[in-house]
């Protein structure tokens, strides 16, 4: 991952990271320097939150990166998968019904998620819904789109 540009945000851009955190997982991020990282060969913008890689921005909508959602544990827009998709969902594939345990209820679809193994909670992947969270548990189909996972550019992104 190639860094095109690198600086510091403003108050309101921070303010606003905060919000749509808060909002949208129920987490509070923690920092004194936020800085961002623009990527020249990457769909994603990176936030390091005092040099910490936590926060990414895709289709300009802040969210937490894997790191970033094990360091704070969202306390909603999270789906959960039972063991035997830990594997899959760490390597990137898209997360299917059948492996899904625990969906939050107020995810729409569309909206980014956690996704998390059921045992220790750790998070594996960042995805996008395609369906609305009351939907996701079931027995066949593809329900979220994973984007960032363990192991992936971003997650090995360092400064």
């Amino acid at each position: 991952m190639q860094v095109k540009s690198r600086h510091h945000l403003r108050s309101d851009d921070i303010d606003a990271i905060r919000e749509a955190l808060a909002e949208g997982l129920g987490v509070d991020i923690e920092g004194d320097a936020f800085e961002l990282v623009e990527l020249a060969d990457s769909a994603f913008d990176i936030v390091l939150v005092d040099g910490e890689p936590l926060v990414f921005y895709t289709d300009d909508e802040p969210f937490l990166t894997v790191r970033g959602a094990n360091e704070t544990d969202p306390d909603s827009g999270t789906v959960t998968v039972d063991a035997g998709a830990i594997s899959f969902v760490s390597n990137g594939a898209d997360v299917m019904r059948p492996g899904i345990v625990e969906a939050d209820s107020d995810i729409d679809e569309g909206d980014l998620v956690a996704i998390a193994e059921e045992t220790h909670g750790k998070v594996l992947a960042i995805g996008r819904a395609i369906v609305d969270g009351e939907e996701m548990i079931g027995e066949e189909g593809k329900v979220v789109e994973s984007i960032h996972h363990v192991g992936d550019e971003l997650y090995e992104f360092d400064i």
